[in-house]
Formats: structure tokens, C-alpha cells, sequence
């Protein structure tokens, strides 16, 4: 398989997308596997996803984010189907919307059966994301892409990189207050022998 080593236009991103959305969604366990990951949501813990959105909740926003995740979805496989080109098709997405494409892979085993019969793969690579230099940002390919495709994005949860950053620096000093550092990704808390 050859692989283009250069994004396709947006506009023809989108057409790909909305068709390979289109699929997804007319397969009979796809409701399934959205349901499964709003259910799921005692596992959605994570320390700067969610959380930067103002007043977060997952009961509330679980169903625009999955619903953004599968769309988000829809514009990876689309850009990995048109270039065969898997860091390529790792698009920058919004923190929020990311987190929630790591929920919606967890449905593993019924996401596979609905590849399987749509013959989409859902193109998702954690390693990639951090090869990417660049995060999400407005006006970027991912937000005119997924405009093109499916609309307005929601600001509520497509949050501008520095905006981002600025929260991801917000709640930097509240977790350091409780022993939480490094984005989450270390511990200060000791946890004496009961």
C-alpha cells in the first residue's frame, strides 16, 4: 500500500467522513457501544480531560462527547482510509474529546464486530498522538474538517489550545495542593497502614 505523506484537502476529509459516520451509526450494535460508554462512566477518571471544561460532569456531557468522539472518529478512519497513513490520520482533537475517544476504544470487542461489518477500521493511536507536534487548535485541519463534515463544533468542549494550557495551569495548583503533580501523573500522597 502506497501512503501519502501529506493531508488531503478538508473538504474531501469531510465527504469521506460523513460516509464512514453514516455507516457506523446505521449498524445495528452501534448504539450499543455509545450506550456502553456513557454507562462506563465511573471509568471515565482522568485528571485534564474532563475536567477543563467549566462545571464538568459526566452524567451532563457524556452524550455530546461521545457523540464528538465518534465523529472525531470518522475523521481519523477517513484520513487513514484516503492516505494509508496512520500518523497522518492521528489529528490533533480537543483534550475533552480525545479522553472521550479513549472511553469509546474501550468498547473493544463490539467496536471490532461493527469494523468488521462496515469495513472502517477505528483509527486510533495513542503513540502517534504524542509524535504529533502540534495540539488542537481553532481554525486547524481537524476543526475544518469536522465542520465541513458534521457543523459547528461545541466551544463548550472544543477548548483552544492556550485556552487549555491556561486550565491545564488552573488545575495544576489545585492538585499540587493535594499531593497530585506532573499533570497527574505523579503522587505525593502517602497512604498509611490502616
Amino acid at each position: 500500500m502506497t501512503t501519502a505523506t501529506a493531508l488531503p484537502a478538508p473538504a474531501d476529509v469531510a465527504a469521506r467522513a460523513r460516509e464512514i459516520h453514516s455507516a457506523w451509526q446505521a449498524d445495528a450494535e452501534m448504539q450499543t457501544v455509545l450506550d456502553g460508554c456513557a454507562k462506563y462512566n465511573s471509568e471515565w477518571d482522568d485528571f485534564y480531560g474532563g475536567p477543563l471544561i467549566s462545571t464538568y460532569s459526566v452524567a451532563r456531557d457524556a452524550q455530546h462527547l461521545i457523540g464528538d468522539a465518534l465523529r472525531v472518529m470518522a475523521l481519523k478512519t477517513a484520513v487513514y482510509e484516503m492516505t494509508g497513513n496512520e500518523l497522518l490520520a492521528e489529528l490533533p482533537v480537543p483534550v475533552p474529546v480525545d479522553v472521550t475517544c479513549h472511553a469509546l476504544c474501550a468498547q473493544f470487542t463490539v467496536l471490532s464486530r461493527v469494523q468488521q461489518r462496515t469495513g472502517h477500521l477505528f483509527v486510533h493511536s495513542t503513540v502517534n498522538e504524542h509524535a504529533n507536534a502540534t495540539a488542537w487548535d481553532t481554525g486547524d485541519f481537524t476543526h475544518q474538517a469536522y465542520e465541513a463534515a458534521f457543523g459547528p463544533v461545541d466551544e463548550r468542549y472544543w477548548i483552544p489550545a492556550a485556552e487549555a494550557e491556561r486550565r491545564r495551569q488552573v488545575l495544576d495548583g489545585k492538585y499540587a495542593a493535594i499531593g497530585i503533580t506532573d499533570r497527574g501523573m505523579t503522587s505525593a500522597i502517602d497512604y498509611a497502614a490502616a
